[in-house]
């Protein structure tokens, strides 16, 4: 395992922080990178591409050389039909790195290393990390039961492990990690970074309605649900959220909306007003600054490193 250029040391702490539909913008992005933590959006968020531009130009101009790096992510599924005007944007600015979902990120990798950047695939099972890999991505990132968003159903513990065994290369754990012990944690899993979205979905530079980042801190691991109702990909969502929008838990589970992806305009509208995170909201408390939240994430990242040897080992 060796760190990608790019990364060596710029971070504060071994994150990125995850693009998040509706929720990552420029502000978060600066703020994380400057912070020493990764930052991304996905390009969707900037609607139409005109905005996107403009965010681009804002983030670089933001960002000195000693900030940590950014990246766009790019949905390279069919309904998205602005895939190849904004990979285009992406090599006019030289994003320094692009996470591809939901499609096979061959022609995103030939254009991003066209300019020397980087392109990272997130997957949630190890078939899909064998594809990938065999598409010449630069890394991979892992996306773990009870992450926020897009989430596999596969452990952790079982999914970081089962990818190392055969790929070498840059891997990032995503799924409830919310404070500086679970990057520790994925780590030693195996990771070489770890990936958080619902940590950040709560700071004060996030674009999440007030009431949406409310809703984090109140809730619970038991007020996550699984389903493909939303999108028509299985996906964690806040229920108070959806039983606002008139769901019911009883009729929310994997497969009940058939597993067909929707138009990205309607999903855009659903992902509006039913609001979506992991399980690491049980120990989200508070909407801090991020530049507060990383140095606090620092803190306890090193705590952690920091742990002696267990008391139950013999010696």
């Amino acid at each position: 395992m060796s760190l990608p250029t790019l990364f060596q040391g710029r971070l504060r702490i071994p994150a990125i922080a995850a693009p998040m539909f509706l929720v990552s913008g420029p502000e978060l992005v600066i703020a994380t990178c400057t912070a020493g933590v990764a930052g991304s959006f996905p390009a969707l968020n900037a609607r139409p591409s005109s905005q996107f531009d403009m965010w681009l130009g804002q983030i670089g101009d933001a960002l000195d050389a000693d900030a940590a790096p950014y990246g766009v992510n790019l949905i390279l599924h069919a309904s998205n039909v602005r895939l190849a005007d904004d990979l285009a944007l992406c090599v006019s600015h030289k994003v320094p790195f692009v996470i591809t979902s939901l499609g096979h990120p061959g022609k995103v990798v030939e254009a991003v290393h066209g300019y020397g950047g980087l392109v990272l695939a997130d997957v949630i099972h190890a078939t899909h990390a064998r594809k990938v890999a065999a598409a010449g991505v630069d890394g991979i990132i892992a996306i773990a039961s009870g992450a926020g968003g897009h989430a596999g159903s596969q452990s952790a513990f079982s999914l970081i492990r089962e990818i190392r065994e055969f790929w070498d290369g840059l891997l990032i754990l995503g799924g409830a990690i919310s404070d500086g012990a679970g990057i520790r944690a994925a780590e030693t899993l195996g990771a070489d970074l770890a990936y958080l979205g619902t940590r950040f979905i709560a700071t004060q530079e996030s674009r999440a309605q007030p009431d949406y980042k409310r809703m984090v801190v109140d809730s619970n691991a038991a007020d996550i649900v699984y389903t493909d109702v939303i999108s028509g990909a299985n996906a964690n969502f806040l229920m108070p959220s959806l039983a606002a929008a008139g769901y019911s838990r009883d009729t929310l589970h994997p497969a009940a909306g058939k597993a067909v992806l929707k138009d990205l305009a309607e999903e855009a509208k659903a992902w509006r007003d039913t609001w979506s995170a992991g399980h690491g909201v049980a120990t989200i408390h508070d909407v801090p600054p991020t530049g507060e939240l990383v140095a606090r994430l620092g803190r306890e990242y090193e705590a952690a490193c920091a742990l002696p040897p267990s008391p139950a080992l013999r010696r």
